[in-house]
């Protein structure tokens, strides 16, 4: 059965879309089917992955209002995974979505056939806690949170914790936490450094050992349509999304083992 991951903060400017994109991309580069849903209705990750919007026949708008098939909506990426593009319609969804009696699960409706089509979903999130990000924490099966090592980050985190406790202990009582993932990190930077500390300090299981540089080509690599490993797959940036889907397999088969490991001998 494939796995559904929600990647948000509440707070913007973090990386979110930036690693939506280059996680899918990593994670389709070692075999996985992986589909990549664009749920902010400014579409960065759509841009991001080179769609442009000629090529939308069926944004998320239409899926989410029951128009058409999300299969139908699909796009195929230059990264080779498959995306659900999104275009600012999204936001008369959004409003619509309010007057549904069943508002926090439409997503989770949408993607329960197509849970063992993939082995990752990916859902980039708004950076706010709207009825689609309450609908993205409904469906998924784990959150990765992108934290940049800066002021506030842990104030912020603290609350997006809080909220996702309300989530699990209100709607969605198996979701938790996939991991914390440091951003644009700096390790020349006196305060990154502290704050990458604290983190560790206070989330020790929690925290990637991967790290994800300030790197320009990056940045550079939205502009041009194209995941990381497209762009410049030598690069910096390229380098640590790959280790970081390595480090996300790997927890997966170790957690695995140990389920499969305290099965037999339960038995």
């Amino acid at each position: 059965m494939g796995k559904i991951i929600a990647i948000t903060n509440q707070k913007g400017g973090v990386g979110k879309t930036t690693t939506s994109i280059n996680l899918a991309a990593s994670f389709q580069a070692m075999k996985r089917k992986v589909m990549l849903i664009d749920f902010d209705p400014q579409g960065n990750a759509t841009v991001g992955c080179g769609v442009h919007k000629s090529q939308i026949l069926h944004p998320s708008h239409d899926v989410l209002c029951n128009t058409v098939n999300i299969k139908d909506a699909l796009i195929k990426t230059n990264g080779g995974f498959d995306l659900l593009p999104t275009t600012q319609e999204l936001i008369v969804a959004e409003m619509q979505l309010l007057q549904e009696p069943e508002r926090e699960q439409r997503l989770k409706t949408i993607l329960a056939p197509l849970k063992n089509a993939y082995d990752y979903i990916l859902i980039d999130c708004p950076p706010s806690l709207s009825i689609l990000t309450v609908n993205a924490l409904v469906a998924a099966n784990s959150v990765l949170i992108p934290v940049q090592c800066e002021y506030y980050a842990l104030e912020v985190l603290n609350g997006l914790l809080n909220t996702l406790e309300q989530i699990k202990n209100t709607i969605n009582p198996n979701l938790h936490i996939e991991g914390l993932l440091r951003t644009m990190y700096d390790g020349r930077n006196r305060l990154a450094l502290d704050v990458s500390a604290q983190l560790l300090a206070h989330f020790p299981e929690r925290v990637y050992r991967t790290v994800i540089p300030r790197n320009v080509r990056l940045a550079e690599a939205p502009s041009h349509g194209a995941a990381i490993l497209q762009y410049d797959g030598k690069s910096q940036g390229a380098i640590a999304y790959m280790a970081l889907a390595g480090e996300m397999v790997r927890r997966e088969e170790a957690l695995q083992h140990q389920v499969d490991t305290e099965s037999i001998s339960v038995s």
